[in-house]
């Protein structure tokens, strides 16, 4: 059974950082893709980033300050946000897509405060 747990999610002001944890069970996050999403309030969900192996984008509207990374021993992605701006604020959701099934997490708030 596949699990995605997030974790790290909180209020900031403008400026600030957050970490955000994707910690996955029943995968191993070293050969499955992982993505962020996030859905903000009155908002489609978007992509935001994505990990594959030793492979990774992030979209044009957070380059520069999301970095997505791995802990293959944690078996755990990260979502670093620095320069974190109001239009963050969302919940963002863990993502692994297989061949028969997307698998999400249950997301984490994040709260940008200007």
């Amino acid at each position: 059974q596949v699990q995605l747990v997030e974790s790290g999610g909180g209020s900031v002001h403008v400026g600030g950082s957050l970490r955000l944890s994707c910690t996955a069970s029943g995968i191993s996050v070293s050969v499955r893709t992982v993505a962020w999403y996030r859905q903000g309030p009155g908002k489609e969900r978007e992509l935001v980033a994505t990990i594959t192996g030793d492979t990774f984008s992030v979209e044009d509207s957070v380059k520069g300050r999301f970095t997505i990374s791995r802990d293959s021993a944690k078996n755990t992605v990260y979502l670093d946000m620095n320069n974190l701006k109001p239009e963050d604020t969302a919940i963002y959701y863990c993502n692994s897509p297989s061949w028969d099934a997307q698998y999400w997490g249950q997301g984490t708030q994040v709260t940008v405060a200007s």
